[in-house]
């Protein structure tokens, strides 16, 4: 083999190198130009708002720089009570939907794709309506002369019309209705994905039925039951329409209380600065839900 080959295969690797570090760089700043719009858009929408109401908690009433509108959320009762109200709503609901939402998953899992199928659209059919005309049929049901209370009454099972709306049961019951499709939908996409030979392996080995479950199907289907978990409660952290409409007044959330600061006050410090620690409280709840399920849990690493 003469030298002028022997230099030729040893620059070679090195040409070679040279070429796919020039395409891996056009195509990074390919996948650059593609992505530039939504991450303007993003940034418009989301972070320059998020900024604005950030930078307007820092300033009172006379405009002055001042931390008065963070000191106000810990010196005040009734902002600590509309905080505690917010997260007692939220675990109420977040149980609620996974105590209704696991059994009736697990039944959609076990049907045929056909039955299953049709069965799923009417999980998603609520989304097709407004969710202030769900939140008022069930003001017109759970009202002390709805359907409800006249059937139990009825049947003799209370004497007088129970207090089912405008109050913490109300809220909890309206919001459940609207979240539980949310839980619903991706922890079917992890039962459905869960192969059934394990299953079978686990019953031949001598597992009986609810053995098999709660020792291999149902810690396989955690990483979607920790993505509707997370996704329910982040969503009932700054709910409005229907606390609003079922809570009567009753039940007041930070994000009722947010509407109220603006609307009522004009106090866009104030409000900015309910808006900015819910946000960071939000943060947080994801955060410690990713430390939680682990790497688990999809929609935790999406969102943080």
């Amino acid at each position: 083999m003469t030298a002028a080959s022997l230099n030729h295969s040893d620059s070679a690797p090195l040409l070679n190198g040279r070429a796919l570090g020039a395409a891996e760089r056009r195509e990074r700043a390919l996948l650059i130009g593609i992505c530039a719009p939504a991450l303007i858009l993003t940034l418009v929408i989301i972070f320059i708002p998020v900024g604005w109401l950030s930078w307007l908690s820092l300033f009172d009433d006379a405009g002055q720089l001042s931390a008065v509108n963070y000191t106000r959320l810990v010196e005040q009762p009734s902002y600590i009570k509309t905080f505690k109200a917010t997260f007692e709503v939220s675990i109420a609901v977040t149980a609620v939907c996974v105590i209704l939402g696991y059994p009736l998953t697990y039944m959609l899992s076990q049907l045929p794709r056909r039955a299953a199928g049709i069965a799923m659209m009417f999980v998603i059919l609520p989304f097709w309506t407004s969710v202030l005309v769900r939140t008022y049929a069930w003001l017109v049901i759970l009202q002390r002369n709805g359907l409800v209370n006249d059937w139990l009454t009825s049947l003799g099972l209370i004497s007088q019309p129970a207090q089912l709306v405008h109050n913490f049961l109300g809220v909890v019951i309206g919001m459940s209705h609207v979240l539980l499709p949310f839980l619903v939908l991706p922890l079917y996409a992890s039962m459905r994905a869960i192969d059934r030979d394990y299953i079978r392996a686990a019953m031949n080995l001598g597992a009986g039925p609810s053995a098999a479950f709660w020792q291999v199907f149902f810690p396989l289907s955690l990483p979607g039951l920790a993505a509707g978990t997370v996704l329910i409660f982040v969503l009932c952290l700054g709910f409005f329409v229907t606390p609003t409409l079922m809570g009567g007044g009753r039940v007041i959330m930070w994000a009722m209380r947010m509407e109220s600061t603006v609307s009522l006050y004009a106090n866009w410090g104030a409000a900015s600065a309910l808006g900015v620690v819910l946000l960071l409280v939000t943060l947080a709840c994801l955060y410690l839900f990713a430390r939680l399920f682990g790497a688990g849990s999809a929609a935790t690493r999406g969102l943080l």
